[in-house]
């Protein structure tokens, strides 16, 4: 049986020094062919925020955290992370710079031919290099106990509810420790329940591992949870930002369109 998130602690307030930018996003513009995606997007994230983009499916959500991990290069701006500008780096410091980036898919991205325990391993022997079992089944435990699967450590990916399989995802992205989490629809295609389970699980482990992060979604429950800032994305350009409770405010009709139904 899958096991429930512990409750979230309410949000503190947060503070950011303007010196503590960890992402740092100004003109950043990508076309594929003939379809601007990203037209104009401006972001600065800073150390220990959570910062949710909200938007509608095919809007190029997911693009921006494509070009943080270098996966995607702009066609124009600058996307600086850690203080260097990403389509700079070399192959090398590309890879550095990526193994301090947790990028959790819609999917969980597990191997299917792996059990939970093995899936774990693979970032710990093959990414960070390490060789003493009894470090790696230390770390194996840990995270899987802080997500609430250490009862799964030998089933197959198979054998586990979609919500597990989230949950599994996100303790092998933790594994490795990153600094930056970069969420992708993390909720998707979960009951409302489960959702907002994962959600509060996401907001938890921020607080555990004080990581930074950018969520991407359209989960106004997931945003609510999870958010210190949201941005609010439409048609290639992040058009208003502010906490979850102001924008519930805001005079723009799109941004209205997002909160219509929360009550």
């Amino acid at each position: 049986m899958e096991e429930k998130a512990t409750k979230a602690e309410p949000k503190e307030k947060k503070t950011h020094d303007k010196q503590e930018a960890v992402i740092d996003i100004k003109h950043l513009k990508k076309s594929f062919g003939s379809k601007d995606v990203l037209k104009d997007i401006n972001l600065v994230v800073h150390r220990g925020e959570n910062v949710v983009v909200l938007g509608r499916s095919g809007q190029g959500k997911s693009v921006t955290i494509q070009c943080i991990v270098g996966m995607l290069i702009p066609d124009a701006g600058t996307l600086k992370v850690f203080g260097e500008e990403v389509a700079d780096l070399s192959e090398k410091e590309l890879k550095e710079l990526r193994m301090k980036i947790g990028f959790l898919f819609q999917s969980g991205a597990l191997y299917d031919s792996m059990t939970v325990r093995e899936n774990l391993e693979f970032p710990l022997t093959r990414v960070l290099k390490i060789k003493d079992q009894a470090e790696i089944d230390k770390r194996v435990e840990e995270v899987l106990d802080g997500v609430g699967l250490a009862e799964a450590i030998d089933k197959m990916p198979s054998d586990l509810s979609g919500g597990m399989r989230k949950r599994a995802g996100l303790a092998r992205t933790l594994i490795i420790k990153p600094e930056i989490m970069l969420y992708d629809e993390p909720t998707t295609g979960l009951d409302p329940i489960t959702s907002r389970e994962i959600s509060e699980l996401i907001l938890n482990m921020q607080k555990k591992y004080k990581t930074t992060s950018i969520i991407i979604t359209h989960d106004m429950e997931c945003a609510r949870i999870t958010a210190d800032r949201v941005v609010i994305m439409d048609d290639g350009e992040y058009i208003e930002e502010g906490t979850f409770d102001s924008l519930q405010k805001s005079k723009n009709k799109i941004v209205q369109s997002f909160f219509k139904d929360i009550s």
